[in-house]
């Protein structure tokens, strides 16, 4: 299994990125991801995603749990300590999707 950091050396660059903003199915608000410390690898990760399937959708979040590498696991068995993986994990059940507004840093 190929590590979180291993996953993010291969993700593109997101110091352009101030946040990501979620919102589900109906519109409504369902989280941001900001560019800071302890967020900044789901950033990437969430970044990635919404650029390749264009929303998180039940493949996307397949991608991105493996993404996540050893830190999957953990969520699973702590349910509440990685709330950006146990989103992830929430759509594998459901089957629903995310849409995601990336904002910019100021120029």
């Amino acid at each position: 299994m190929t590590t979180f950091e291993e996953s993010l050396k291969h993700l593109p660059k997101v110091d352009h990125i101030e946040r990501i903003e979620l919102s589900d199915a109906r519109g409504m608000p369902a989280g941001t991801i900001e560019n800071k410390p302890a967020e900044s690898g789901s950033l990437a990760v969430y970044n990635y995603l919404l650029g390749k399937y264009g929303h998180i959708n039940a493949a996307a979040a397949g991608d991105g749990l493996q993404l996540y590498g050893e830190h999957t696991e953990d969520a699973k068995k702590h349910p509440g300590r990685h709330p950006n993986i146990d989103r992830l994990l929430q759509l594998l059940l459901t089957g629903s999707f995310f849409a995601g507004r990336i904002v910019k840093r100021p120029a």
